[in-house]
């Protein structure tokens, strides 16, 4: 089912389960609006990761090709002067994480958004979030620069409270969507949990990889971390075990983001190893299996990370390795997605033979990544 378009001129919140075409419910308006009146920078997509901003821009690309459409994404970690460049040109859609376009807003007046038809805000919630990433001061800055009249449409997987507030930014009666599902993680998703003490976690691990390899070498796996360490570490360990893995995390450059993604995505590599700046939006194709490394301290991100499989109809299996700690963590997801996770069975034996050599492994990683 296929998010609606968003009726002409009213502003928009909409809110559905990952995997369920968001985007295009964003794209195909903004396009219709372009057909009848090509001019200047009249759509903005504001976004929170980089990742993001190149997919949106993708589905501009191949949907927009017909009316010779113009786009412009402006991200951090490239060059600000070839950006300004671009955007003096006035591109029709720009598609923009907060800090970058903010940064060019602060220092450059050689574009306006002044004429701008539509903000969009794409992970709204994560837009607007008071966080780790906290692009308040950004997004001010951004919001200036815009006409009052526009239309807003404002895109998420989790509503949260902050989306509540936002129905105030949608300035005119905002037309408001959201999927007919009440659960938020897809039935053709098989959910479990394995119990494992904290000392014995990689351990276990190598084990789910080694046996996934073994009985189905064609499948593609995401294994989700907490920390970019985290990630870099256990990349360089499951390398050494031979596993075709890449590592996907927000202290690489930026070309290497996207070197790892496409490896990932064109099946180079079965194995992507990544922490949750990965985990949103990002859309790859066939990910059979999804193995949190750790359990995810709020449900939404657990609900992300599993929803990266099982997308568009297809099967897909989420392990989750709990520890003795975890377990209320893992009673919160369970009062979130209204379901309770079955148990994965693993021979312990088999992961008590490996244990001392993967912890060995693990700690000659530890010290080169350092």
């Amino acid at each position: 089912e296929a998010a609606p378009v968003p009726p002409a001129g009213r502003d928009c919140l909409g809110c559905a389960k990952t995997g369920s075409g968001k985007t295009a419910a964003f794209v195909l308006p903004v396009l219709q609006v372009l057909s009848e009146d090509p001019f200047g920078i009249f759509c903005l997509v504001l976004t929170p990761t980089r990742e993001l901003a190149y997919q949106i821009a993708e589905q501009f690309r191949v949907l927009g090709k017909p009316l010779g459409l113009k786009d412009c994404v402006v991200v951090g970690g490239l060059d600000m002067v070839a950006q300004a460049l671009e955007l003096s040109r006035k591109p029709h859609v720009v598609i923009a994480t907060p800090g970058r376009l903010a940064d060019h807003l602060r220092s450059s007046s050689t574009f306006s958004l002044k004429k701008l038809r539509f903000l969009v805000l794409d992970e709204a919630d994560r837009l607007l979030e008071q966080g780790c990433a906290d692009f308040s001061a950004d997004l001010e800055v951004i919001l200036e620069a815009l006409p009052a009249r526009r239309q807003t449409l404002l895109f998420s997987a989790t509503l949260t409270a902050t989306l509540s507030q936002l129905r105030a930014l949608a300035a005119n009666s905002p037309f408001f969507w959201e999927a007919e599902s009440e659960v938020r993680t897809v039935e053709q998703l098989e959910q479990r949990y394995l119990l494992v003490p904290e000392a014995v976690k990689d351990a276990y691990l190598v084990h789910l990889v080694q046996t996934f390899q073994d009985q189905h070498e064609d499948w593609a796996i995401i294994i989700f971390t907490k920390t970019c360490k985290d990630c870099q570490v256990l990349n360089m360990m499951l390398r050494k075990y031979n596993f075709p893995s890449v590592a996907l995390h927000s202290m690489m450059k930026q070309k290497q983001r996207f070197a790892a993604l496409a490896k990932f995505k064109s099946s180079i590599f079965k194995i992507l190893i990544a922490t949750d700046v990965a985990a949103r939006g990002l859309d790859i194709p066939a990910v059979q299996v999804v193995i949190n490394h750790n359990t995810p301290g709020l449900p939404k991100i657990y609900i992300h990370r599993v929803g990266r499989t099982a997308r568009a109809g297809r099967k897909g299996m989420a392990i989750t390795l709990v520890t003795q700690y975890d377990i209320h963590l893992v009673h919160a997801i369970e009062e979130e997605i209204k379901l309770k996770l079955k148990e994965f069975s693993v021979e312990e034996q088999l992961v008590l033979d490996i244990l001392t050599q993967v912890n060995v492994t693990r700690r000659e990683c530890e010290i080169v990544s350092v």
